[in-house]
């Protein structure tokens, strides 16, 4: 589904991002971690051509991502709120990007109702508009909002943060239906070592702009993390030695 190929991007000589070659294929939940300033934000900004690599490409379903549209019409993100419309409610806001999927009222009414257990009763019917939304039930108007016609491909940067321990399991369980039910793809970045652990099947990490591992996700991989970054942790700390 995705291939890149010398992938870069360097901004006023210093290089923030630097991935020789990478496959994501078509049907996995593919968590992605790493620090601050290892390279996320970054790295998904290319994938969806928000900006332009320094050099090397992003193919997307066959389609250079930065030569080409044809890709967005099968790919949805959320990012962060800048995604959202403030002064639209959020049915205004579903109504709004069904109709650029070709998804009908019908099937949009099917769709959040599937959410309205995510929502809480604190989204709809209320006619708020989103930018009065707290930072956590904006993170959800968007998160429903990038499966809203079941793309191929959703892109999620760190959709668990500022959702309460209820909705991030009940958002653990719609990512997997979603992948398991309707065959959607997904990339997921968070600091939440746990949550994507155990929703994803692959774990990239990323350590000052470069991927330095690519594991199949197992039984010992929460464990497996949690050492890694413990160990940039002590090489970080001063030293006990006199």
């Amino acid at each position: 589904m995705i291939h890149l190929s010398q992938l870069s991007k360097t901004y006023s000589g210093t290089t923030v991002l630097s991935i020789e070659a990478l496959e994501l294929q078509a049907g996995e939940i593919i968590g992605l971690v790493g620090n601050n300033g290892a390279g996320k934000t970054t790295f998904f900004s290319l994938l969806l051509d928000l900006i332009k690599p320094s050099t090397g490409y992003i193919e997307n379903q066959g389609v250079r991502v930065n030569e080409s549209e044809a890709w967005k019409s099968t790919t949805a993100a959320f990012i962060d709120e800048n995604f959202l419309i403030g002064y639209l409610t959020a049915e205004e806001y579903f109504e709004f990007i069904a109709g650029l999927r070709g998804v009908t009222k019908a099937e949009l009414s099917d769709f959040v109702e599937g959410f309205k257990a995510f929502f809480n009763d604190e989204i709809l019917g209320n006619k708020k508009y989103i930018r009065d939304y707290s930072k956590g039930n904006q993170k959800k108007i968007g998160i429903a909002a990038a499966f809203i016609g079941t793309p191929a491909l959703v892109i999620l940067d760190e959709p668990f943060a500022n959702l309460d321990p209820r909705a991030q399991m009940q958002l653990q369980k719609l990512i997997k239906t979603f992948n398991t039910d309707h065959g959607v793809s997904l990339l997921v970045s968070s600091h939440d070592l746990l949550h994507v652990s155990e929703v994803s099947q692959r774990i990239l990490i990323l350590n000052k702009g470069e991927l330095i591992k690519d594991v199949r996700t197992s039984e010992i991989t929460l464990d497996d993390l949690r050492a890694f970054f413990s160990e940039e942790v002590k090489e970080e700390l001063p030293s006990s030695e006199s």
